[in-house]
């Protein structure tokens, strides 16, 4: 398990941030991803009860960062495009994952799913990290 970092203040996975979201995911070595399950609650909501396009943007984000840092990679994000399919429910359980497509050279391409707990896919991503020294 990845959990949140004591030592940093990330708003997404640090443990020093007070008001950050202190993700936490599971690696998944079968399927080669990274996985987080999460009920985000009113907290992150943007309006009428759906979690807001910011934290979605951010979940996906994370969860393709996390790729690197399993695999012990410093990388940054350089890119990243977010398709939003169906509003995520702020009480509704959802599964969140990121993987790596490819790598060349210093860049690592990305994709991202929050589905729900069903298999529906509710958002998707893609995304180039840079690996930096």
């Amino acid at each position: 398990m990845l959990a949140p970092s004591s030592v940093h203040k990330c708003f997404g996975c640090g443990g020093d941030n007070a008001g950050g979201m202190k993700l936490t995911f599971q690696q998944d070595n079968v399927n080669r991803r990274i996985v987080g399950r999460f009920v985000l609650g009113e907290r992150y909501q943007g309006g009428g009860g759906f979690v807001h396009g910011g934290i979605i943007a951010t979940l996906l984000d994370e969860a393709m960062a996390k790729v690197c840092r399993f695999r012990e990679v410093r990388a940054v994000t350089a890119e990243l495009t977010v398709e939003y399919l169906k509003p995520v429910n702020v009480q509704d359980e959802i599964v969140v994952e990121g993987r790596k497509t490819e790598q060349k050279g210093r860049n690592i391409f990305m994709t991202g799913e929050i589905r729900d707990t069903a298999g529906l896919v509710l958002a998707r991503s893609r995304a180039r990290f840079v690996i930096i020294e």
